[in-house]
């Protein structure tokens, strides 16, 4: 589309001239005054504004469009203006620069030079618009250090939003390398607890003979080797946040205590009769079925609806769609600024992470992103260089099959094209408009494959 183009003008012989030498390049809207002008801007938005300084109702000085500059700037200060002044009216120009004007052009018009002037502003609006349409979307797949633009992440991103200024426990569930502390964190850096302690314990990984003392603290002498009195991590925790990684590998007594701690707020140390009381919020989580455990009689039915007042399900990377290009790029940047080494993936390497299963999730991808930054052997990260395997997944149904591939279609195109637009949409031998009906269908981002 052409970018529209406002002509503020009194003169209808300068209006005329402007219409013909211009209507090529721009879509042309008028106004006579300020009025009118201000009329059109609200109701039309234009990117660009012609302004000459002479209007009514004081066409012999500058008064009248330094003031509709002056207004058009506060309504509208993305758009660019171009002031057009007589001979002898430099001072003004500068003075509308000042105001906000993106360039001046003293009369008589010299239509080749206002031209071009016209079509840098409208370059640099089209670049300024990218860019806070850019940051617009960065905040929309961005939450905290998570990110995601599918409908499922959107979704936690917003449960999580709404929660965290509460002091609810959260449960989260997911298969190992999705992310669960990520999100555990970010509940708590978007809470009233932020600038206080996020301490995280695995539950997996330690010993149930010491988990206890771990989580609770110790007296001195409760048990061998216990030399001096020691604080749990939920002591730790004052004030702040608790993440119980792998809470279902707890054991049933353990589970007993927790349970009272969520109740009570207060716990006793392992060879202690102090009743203390600990302000911590409990985020847990675990990549356990935690229902079947309650089936199972493995863990206490109790206790897991103490903690999954709210209960959060991260899914897998593989469930995830173009997410998983978005998260390589970002995962690209940092390691290759680690090892300083600028470097972009190329079409395999793309098409590789698009289509691999990611059996270990956001996890696996790092890793393998981090062996290529070593591996590259040139600027450019190829498929080989991840070392993974891409196997064709069995289709559940033909439709899926039909949208799979048309989905797989379209990342391929965009692949190749390096989220071209224009090019896409001829390799694919479709119109453009057809392409961003695909792209808005599949929730695809053309930016992440740049």
């Amino acid at each position: 589309m052409k970018p529209k183009l406002l002509i503020v003008e009194d003169e209808e012989p300068i209006r005329t001239q402007l219409r013909y030498a211009l209507r090529d390049d721009f879509t042309l809207f008028f106004a006579e005054d300020r009025a009118e002008a201000l009329a059109a801007l609200t109701c039309e938005q234009p990117a660009l504004v012609s302004l000459d300084l002479g209007l009514p109702p004081h066409p012999e000085s500058a008064e009248s469009g330094l003031e509709a500059l002056d207004q058009i700037m506060k309504a509208a200060p993305e758009t660019k203006v171009v002031v057009l002044t007589g001979n002898g009216g430099r001072e003004s120009a500068i003075r509308s620069v000042r105001l906000g004007a993106f360039d001046y052009h003293q009369k008589p018009i010299r239509l080749d030079d206002l031209k071009v002037v016209l079509q840098r502003a409208a370059y640099l609006q089209t670049l300024e618009a990218e860019v806070d349409k850019q940051r617009a979307s960065e905040v929309g797949t961005r939450f905290a250090d998570i990110l995601g633009h599918t409908p499922a992440m959107r979704e936690i991103f917003a449960v999580v939003s709404r929660v965290a200024r509460t002091d609810v426990t959260v449960l989260i569930q997911g298969e190992s390398g999705t992310g669960k502390e990520l999100l555990a964190r970010a509940v708590h850096a978007s809470s009233a607890r932020a600038n206080r302690p996020f301490v995280a314990i695995n539950c997996g990984a330690i010993p149930d003979t010491l988990l206890e003392s771990e989580l609770f603290g110790h007296e001195r002498g409760a048990y061998t080797g216990a030399h001096t009195q020691r604080k749990g991590k939920l002591e730790l925790a004052e004030g702040g946040t608790l993440f119980l990684d792998e809470v279902g590998e707890m054991s049933p007594p353990l589970q007993v205590k927790l349970l009272r701690f969520l109740q009570e707020r207060e716990l006793e140390r392992v060879g202690g009769r102090e009743v203390l009381r600990v302000d911590a919020r409990v985020v847990a989580a675990t990549n356990k079925d935690l229902k079947a455990e309650l089936q199972a009689r493995r863990f206490r039915e109790d206790l897991y609806y103490r903690l999954s007042v709210v209960n959060l399900t991260l899914p897998p990377l593989r469930e995830r769609g173009e997410d998983v290009v978005l998260i390589a790029n970002a995962l690209l940047q940092r390691s290759g600024k680690a090892h300083r080494r600028k470097l972009r993936y190329g079409s395999s390497a793309l098409e590789a992470i698009a289509h691999y299963a990611w059996p270990g999730n956001v996890r696996e991808l790092e890793n393998a992103v981090e062996r290529a930054v070593l591996m590259a052997r040139g600027r450019v990260i190829e498929a080989r260089d991840l070392g993974i395997e891409v196997k064709d997944r069995p289709l559940a149904s033909l439709r899926e099959a039909r949208d799979r591939a048309e989905r797989s279609a379209l990342v391929d195109a965009l692949v190749k094209t390096r989220g071209n637009i224009t090019r896409g949409a001829r390799l694919l031998g479709v119109s453009r408009p057809t392409l961003h009906g695909l792209i808005a269908r599949y929730e695809v981002n053309a930016r992440d494959f740049r």
